[in-house]
């Protein structure tokens, strides 16, 4: 069985009709609460909704029922449905502008809740709930907002009646002839409740053979009076002709054992619980159930016509049709009763008037010139026209025609909501006749207000309706202060009245004209909007709307302010004043809104402030002589708009090659709070004053300003020193230009990044650069700040004592908690202070309170985190000159190249958002080749990295060679075994690799493992599996040795050196060992240094960096890594400046396990360091989800 409709689903014991009767008399008096027959005097003034400023009650709104149910759900529709007929609600009010309506209802609290539901009233007078608040718990879409809307429901339908009452009195009190009924025919009643629609129910299967059948059956009702006990009320009973009709009701039937339809036990109360119990199809007993539903409260009552009927005449909901056709698709028949055995649903109906002239009948040609002109009420059932004294309406969305004569009923979906004109129409049940000599007079003055409303034909082709004007279209503009231009748009129809953009067609006014007037308005309006939506500023795009049809539709009011009034104003009303048949009033003073044509005239100045890095940017705009003011330039650009209106009504387009700098100036500067006082350009920013000075007509800088720009566009200029007296070595050509380039940096108080290969001799090259400094200083300068990693602290100290004997450096390797002593103190008089990145992080207050000469941060990797202490850290040193050095400014990804300049270079690159969406995504996910064009741009005069092939030719070459090992067979299965199962673990969990980074990691950690060792993760288990690996290591170690070679050693496991190191001892090879919690640091490396020890097995993370190995000429790396900087570090510990001798690289892979995939991804992150420090090669984000998938392929 298919899945049954929304409606059927719902629970039959919520059905209304079976709560107890009681329930709300006892409510009643628990507590003080209006009575169900309230009058409307709790009915409040609505805003603006009626002359005199008394509301109209049938101006409230009508919502389906459906689509209260939709926005409160089941159970609180149920309860406030209860609520509203118990007389829950109290002051009732609807604000009309506002489109809200309010109301106060008695909830369990003793003071009643006050509830604001929130609507929408469509064009077609469709009604849509946007939302409700109120008083009670639950706060919004509760049942006291039901509650509301069915009290408002039914406040309109008895608004509605009331007007059709009081104009049919009306009309029966002033005889005024045929003008007199044409006025009832056309008097204006707003508020008719809307059409609502749903959509059917899925097909489902037709009743079994064994099933009791149900019906709806329909019938003619009357109210009979009873012949004993007068005081009792009427009877209920059938209608045995025309004249008796009063109503069309419905009731439940089932076959009787004579083959009848017939009543039985069934009731509208009961039926809905009927089901499988009463051998009834639960979809068909459902649906009867939903039936009552939707009837709706009508007259405080939820049934008329006792329990047995339901009345179709106010029958409110629109759903009713869509019930109808749903009874056919489930196989429940509707059938009659009595004089009217046939029910038969039509398609459309509509009402109207039949004009014809004279007594002819329908296709008489020849008109009498005395012949009256009759207009005779008629329904249009699928075009055939019926008699209005058989015809009743249902609710406000069909009607039934009764024909006793054939036994027939027909009922019919009208098109659209009847208006009361219809309705008049319907109920009147008599012609309108004009006389022939006033026919001219009715063409003239009342035919157009009458076509309006009704349709009116002529079935006997007698009489032809005049032609009418088109109506015109009219914009209002209305100009207010502070740049406000509210637009109005409406018709103004041919008897002068205006009426609303959204009038649906009708019979009064020329369709097609009006429909290509709007079409014209909509093609320049568009026209406009397309081009501004492009440069990203909304001008006309609030005038108009997307239509369903993927194209654009007028709205009927709007408003527009400053650049967008201005715009508007100049430009698009000036074409809107030729479009034939529109006419524009201008209401208030219009201002004389213009665009500047000529082109502006910029001047810049920079001007030295207290910081080091930055300088105030003077910016003056200028523009046909007059000054734009900085502020809303400021704020235009920094907003991203295209356009500033000044001050004279004139506006000015920022979309100028002359602002664009400016603009990447402020884009850069991330957040605005920081610019109040005005704008600041960073001494690093050179490049955005060039084209400053390239578009400006003036352009002033201060002179350091100058001497910064002139000396970073031409290195080659750099001043040719020599080396410090105080330095003991000799430089070398390239340390002595990586020498003068730090010097003229730190003339010019510029920081940067000396980012030369490993061994090429950065230390000496900084050292230079103090001893300068020193040597240049007239006074007790500041020291100098030398940060580094704790393992190549104690090489620092050595080879300053070294290369520069008459530098006074101190050594602070604990905190000044522990030691006891003021950093300050230890300082004085000290040229380098000397500490490790740990005591940086833990001091970093008591560091940041001193003023410094200079920083230098040695192996800067360990700060490349921007988001760790230690980056904070080293930017809240205090000194006018800051220096990165490491041979690897950059190992995984652009942030970390940001990361640095941050420290060295701040305001060199904007935010790290910014970064990111600028140059970091265009780079490694989409290959901007020109964004990493205008990156190296920026980083080249602040970076200086050398190759070892480049500026040392001497130095021996390195020999490098991939040694692939093949598993042992029972090594292998265990791989395999452990890849499998970790290989399904993972690719479920690499999807959202920021949550399971861990898990993933640890994953990847134990299959590396396993390729070296499968002891390594289980010593007693696979103890005596053997590894092919170390087997192969130390076949080459035995000619290493044999030969008198030395060689290191490096693995990321320290477990497996140490079972590198039991094999050593076994066959009694001298070795030196170095891992993260080696004490004696010095001693070890000086054992291997001065020869004792011919292998050295060095842990990569605690001695990959830092050292200066150059006795070693084999290197043997026993598993790769895929950060590719970390092993060139580790090789470049042999293979550095003072190497005499070849060195041999050995990488040894496990062949077809994890390593092969980390030696590919290896390579793919060394392209990415190349293509910015290099050449143009791009590379994209490294360790991503895909790149795991990689590493967990067979």
């Amino acid at each position: 069985m298919t899945e049954p409709p929304w409606f059927i689903l719902i629970d039959a014991h919520h059905h209304p009709a079976v709560r107890p009767a009681a329930r709300g008399a006892s409510r009643r008096s628990r507590r003080s609460v209006r009575p169900r027959s309230t009058p409307p005097s709790r009915v409040r003034r609505a805003r603006g909704s009626c002359e005199h400023g008394l509301m109209a009650i049938d101006s409230f709104p009508r919502v389906e029922e459906l689509t209260i149910a939709r926005f409160v759900g089941p159970l609180a529709l149920s309860r406030g449905r209860n609520y509203a007929r118990s007389g829950n609600v109290g002051e009732l009010s609807w604000d009309a502008p506002q489109h809200r309506l309010t109301a106060s209802v008695q909830g369990s609290d003793p003071t009643p809740y006050r509830c604001s539901v929130s609507l929408d009233i469509g064009s077609a007078g469709r009604t849509t709930i946007l939302g409700s608040t109120c008083s009670c718990p639950v706060g919004f879409t509760c049942k006291h907002a039901a509650a509301a809307l069915f009290a408002a429901n039914e406040a309109a339908v008895a608004a509605a009646k009331v007007a059709v009452e009081s104009q049919r009195s009306a009309v029966g009190a002033v005889d005024d002839g045929w003008r007199g009924d044409i006025a009832a025919l056309t008097a204006q009643t707003r508020g008719a409740s809307t059409a609502g629609s749903a959509s059917g129910w899925t097909d489902a299967a037709r009743r079994a053979p064994s099933e009791n059948p149900l019906a709806l059956q329909f019938e003619l009702r009357q109210r009979v009076a009873r012949r004993r006990d007068s005081w009792q009320s009427p009877r209920d009973a059938t209608a045995g002709d025309a004249a008796t009709v009063e109503r069309l009701a419905v009731r439940p039937v089932t076959m009787g054992a004579r083959g009848g339809w017939i009543k039985g036990a069934l009731t509208w109360q009961n039926v809905g619980f009927q089901g499988g119990a009463g051998g009834f199809d639960s979809l068909k007993a459902r649906w009867f159930a939903q039936f009552s539903v939707l009837k709706g409260p009508v007259h405080g009552g939820y049934l008329n016509f006792g329990s047995d009927w339901i009345s179709l005449d106010d029958f409110e909901s629109s759903l009713l049709w869509a019930l109808l056709t749903d009874a056919d698709r489930l196989g429940i028949p509707l059938v009659g009763s009595g004089p009217t055995p046939t029910i038969r649903v039509a398609g459309s109906a509509s009402i109207g008037l039949d004009a014809r002239f004279g007594a002819n009948e329908p296709g008489a040609a020849d008109v009498a010139a005395d012949d009256a002109l009759t207009l005779t009420p008629s329904v249009l059932i699928d075009g055939v026209p019926h008699p209005t004294d058989q015809v009743r309406l249902i609710g406000t969305h069909g009607v039934y025609h009764y024909d006793f004569e054939h036994g027939v009923i027909t009922l019919a979906r009208l098109g659209s909501p009847i208006t009361p004109e219809q309705r008049a129409v319907v109920e009147r049940q008599r012609p309108v006749r004009v006389p022939q000599p006033e026919v001219a007079e009715f063409l003239e003055s009342h035919y157009s207000a009458l076509a309006r409303t009704l349709r009116v034909v002529s079935s006997d082709s007698t009489f032809t309706p005049p032609p009418q004007k088109p109506a015109t279209l009219v914009l209002t503009a209305r100009f207010e202060a502070g740049h406000v231009l509210r637009l109005l748009w409406e018709w103004s129809l041919s008897d002068g009245r205006r009426a609303p953009l959204s009038a649906p067609d009708s019979e009064f006014h020329d369709a097609e004209a009006e429909r290509a007037v709007v079409g014209v308005v909509e093609d320049i309006l568009h026209d406009d909007v397309a081009g501004s939506l492009a440069l990203g500023n909304p001008v006309s795009s609030a005038a108009v709307t997307p239509s369903s049809s993927g194209g654009l539709r007028l709205r009927s009011s709007v408003v527009l302010r400053t650049l967008d009034a201005a715009e508007f104003s100049a430009r698009i009303l000036p074409e809107l004043e030729r479009v034939e048949n529109l006419h524009i009033d201008i209401v208030g003073q219009q201002p004389d809104y213009r665009e500047v044509v000529e082109a502006p005239v910029l001047t810049v100045s920079a001007v030295e402030t207290e910081e080091n890095d930055w300088f105030d940017l003077g910016v003056v705009v200028t523009v046909e002589g007059r000054t734009v003011p900085f502020g809303p330039l400021f704020t235009a650009l920094s907003n991203g708009r295209k356009k500033l209106l000044l001050v004279d009504n004139s506006y000015l387009s920022l979309d100028q090659p002359v602002f664009e700098p400016l603009r990447e100036l402020i884009e850069e500067a991330g957040t605005l709070p920081e610019w109040e006082a005005g704008i600041r350009i960073s001494r690093y920013q050179t490049d955005l004053w060039d084209e400053f000075e390239e578009l400006a007509d003036v352009s002033e800088a201060a002179a350091a300003w100058k001497a910064t720009v002139e000396g970073l566009r031409d290195l080659g200029a750099i001043e040719p020193l020599d080396a410090p007296a105080g330095l003991a070595i000799e430089l070398r050509h390239y340390q002595l230009e990586g020498f003068r380039w730090l010097a003229f940096l730190h003339q010019h108080r510029l920081g940067g990044i000396l980012a030369d290969d490993m061994g090429l001799g950065k230390t000496a090259q900084t050292l230079a650069l103090i001893a300068h400094v020193v040597e240049q200083s007239t006074t007790d300068a500041a020291p100098f700040l030398v940060v580094a990693p704790t393992s190549v602290l104690s090489n620092w100290a050595t080879e300053a004592a070294r290369f520069t004997p008459g530098l006074k450096v101190v050594t602070v390797d604990a905190t000044q908690g522990k030691t006891g002593r003021r950093l300050a103190d230890a300082a004085a008089g000290a040229d380098i202070v000397l500490t490790t990145y740990a005591i940086l992080r833990i001091d970093a207050e008591v560091f940041a309170d001193l003023s410094w000469g200079g920083l230098v941060l040695d192996e800067a990797q360990f700060a490349k985190n921007h988001t760790s202490k230690v980056h904070q850290a080293a930017r809240g040193i205090r000194a006018p000159f800051r220096l990165a050095v490491t041979g690897t400014p950059m190992e995984n990804n652009l942030m970390e190249l940001w990361a640095l300049f941050q420290i060295v270079a701040p305001g060199l690159f904007p935010s790290a958002r910014q970064f990111t969406e600028k140059y970091r995504r265009p780079i490694e996910g989409d290959h901007n080749t020109e964004r990493l064009a205008k990156l190296r741009r920026r980083i080249r005069p602040l970076m200086l990295r050398r190759s070892k092939e480049l500026v040392a030719p001497e130095l021996p070459p390195k020999q490098e060679q991939v040694l692939s090992i093949e598993l042992d067979p029972r090594h292998r299965r265990i791989y395999d075994t452990h890849l499998q199962r970790e290989r399904q673990k993972l690719l479920g969990l690499i999807e959202d690799l920021d949550r399971n980074r861990f898990i993933v990691f640890r994953s990847l950690t134990l299959l590396r493992m396993l390729s070296l060792d499968a002891a390594l993760i289980d010593e007693e288990k696979y103890a005596g599996v053997p590894s092919a690996k170390l087997d192969a290591l130390f076949e080459q170690l035995d000619d290493v040795v044999a030969e008198g070679h030395q060689a290191l050693v490096f693995s990321q496991f320290t477990s497996f050196l140490q079972r590198a190191a039991a094999r050593l001892d076994e066959l009694g090879v001298p070795y030196a060992y170095l891992d993260g919690s080696t004490r004696s640091r010095g001693q070890v490396i000086e054992r291997f240094r001065g020869g004792e020890a011919q292998v050295f097995l060095i842990s990569l993370k605690a001695g990959g960096f830092g050292l200066n190995l150059t006795e070693a000429d084999y290197v043997f790396l026993l598993d790769p890594w895929w950060n590719p900087a970390s092993e060139a570090q580790a090789v470049d510990r042999a293979h550095r400046i003072g190497q005499d001798k070849t060195v041999m690289v050995y990488r040894m892979v496990a062949s077809g396990t994890i390593e092969e995939k980390v030696m590919a991804l290896k390579a793919k992150k060394a392209e990415l360091v190349n293509s910015v420090m290099d050449d143009e090669a791009l590379f994209s984000e490294s360790l991503t989800a895909d790149d795991i998938r990689g590493l967990l392929e067979a």
